[in-house]
């Protein structure tokens, strides 16, 4: 389930990936600890499109096997990014990079050691520390998997100190417990607990460390079902938060959660109603506008744009295939409205493309991302400048993080 709305993500692909559970996205974190060195590999070229230059990098100790390396999930204003590796053993660490290069890792106390299964990374079962947001006073909030595979929130301040925590509701069974999804510039943090049941709820901490559940009216509580939370940038300064829900039959469909609690459900026209289809939502910007995807009848990706007075705007990149499994998938929004993300194509192999607040569309591609079915490049994260961050998967299914400067 994580790993499809990971891909939300394919952002979204990582997000939408973590709880939509679909093909090719792979898993998005992000954060950082002490001083370590600088990036294995780091090259920029200008590629196709507008004027822009990409920097492709690796995390000191990344694994460089078929299932393993660097995902950059999230960027700040001032242009620091945080995310996640996996090492050759299949564990996850945290990272920070500094807009110089500079990386430092880091790892959660209580965080799994492994060794993780081969291919963990893909469905972010994987033990260790999993990075998934930063705000502009640099902390990063994520949640580490333990030896028995149960999930704690965490919290890593700008001076290094990691605070752990988890909801009272907390299943403690494998593949329960807390995950921390967003911190806006407040240092409030919105995510989810899974119950014994398997059953998803929201939560919302607030700066003095209360914690806040909340439920989408029409959430399911079975095992897969109930409230989720958008990743990375699913938190607005001001309180909002977007996510999806999960209800009895299996479908999903978009909520909003205002900063009093309200919660208005929506879903986009051409959403398919079975089980596993609907609408996800990726992503809210300060204006409130949010982003995310749909599955139609026939398991096809489109994108959708929600402005705040309930308008929804679909979308598809020309190029997207057309077959179940393939299709267009926005990955965040920025606050003027541009939306990186990913589409995937007749071969199934990812592209990425940013929209515009206009409309247009640009696409680009990671030089050395590979070209079969499930490689290519993810694009996931943005921030206010315009710079977009993600990773690629190379022809030998190594992952790569990236930044894409305007």
């Amino acid at each position: 389930m994580k790993l499809q709305r990971a891909l939300l993500l394919a952002r979204a692909a990582y997000a939408a990936l973590r709880k939509v559970g679909q093909t090719n996205f792979a898993i998005a974190l992000p954060i950082g600890w002490l001083g370590l060195c600088l990036a294995l590999c780091t090259l920029a070229f200008p590629v196709i499109g507008d004027a822009q230059s990409i920097t492709v990098f690796d995390a000191p100790g990344a694994g460089i096997a078929a299932g393993e390396g660097t995902f950059a999930v999230a960027i700040n204003p001032a242009g620091l990014l945080a995310g996640s590796f996996t090492d050759a053993n299949n564990v996850f660490h945290g990272f920070l990079r500094y807009r110089d290069g500079r990386i430092v890792r880091f790892d959660a106390p209580g965080a799994g050691t492994g060794p993780g299964a081969p291919g963990c990374a893909f469905t972010l079962s994987c033990p260790g520390s999993i990075t998934q947001s930063i705000n502009s006073r640099n902390d990063i909030t994520g949640y580490y998997i333990d030896a028995n595979n149960v999930s704690h929130g965490f919290v890593r301040y700008c001076d290094g100190r990691i605070a752990t925590f988890d909801y009272s509701g907390a299943g403690t069974g494998g593949g329960q417990g807390t995950i921390s999804e967003n911190i806006n510039s407040e240092g409030e943090i919105a995510g989810e607990y899974i119950d014994s049941n398997g059953a998803g709820h929201g939560f919302l901490r607030l700066t003095d460390g209360t914690m806040v559940s909340f439920d989408a009216q029409d959430a399911g509580t079975g095992s897969n079902q109930g409230t989720w939370v958008s990743s990375v940038d699913g938190l607005t300064p001001t309180g909002e938060i977007s996510g999806f829900y999960t209800d009895s039959s299996g479908v999903n469909h978009g909520y909003l959660r205002a900063a009093d609690g309200a919660i208005t459900e929506f879903d986009a026209l051409g959403a398919g109603t079975g089980s596993g289809q609907g609408t996800y939502s990726g992503g809210i910007n300060a204006a409130e506008t949010i982003l995310g995807f749909f599955f139609d009848s026939n398991g096809v990706y489109h994108g959708y744009l929600r402005t705040l007075d309930g308008r929804i705007t679909e979308f598809d990149v020309s190029g997207a295939g057309t077959s179940g499994g393939e299709g267009t998938l926005p990955a965040s929004i920025n606050l003027s409205g541009a939306i990186p993300g990913s589409y995937i194509d007749a071969n199934g192999v990812s592209r990425g493309f940013l929209r515009a607040p206009d409309g247009t569309i640009t696409k680009f591609e990671i030089r050395g991302a590979g070209t079969g079915a499930s490689q290519g490049t993810f694009p996931y994260c943005n921030n206010p400048a315009g710079t977009i961050i993600g990773w690629d998967i190379d022809k030998n299914n190594v992952y790569h993080g990236f930044l894409r400067t305007p």
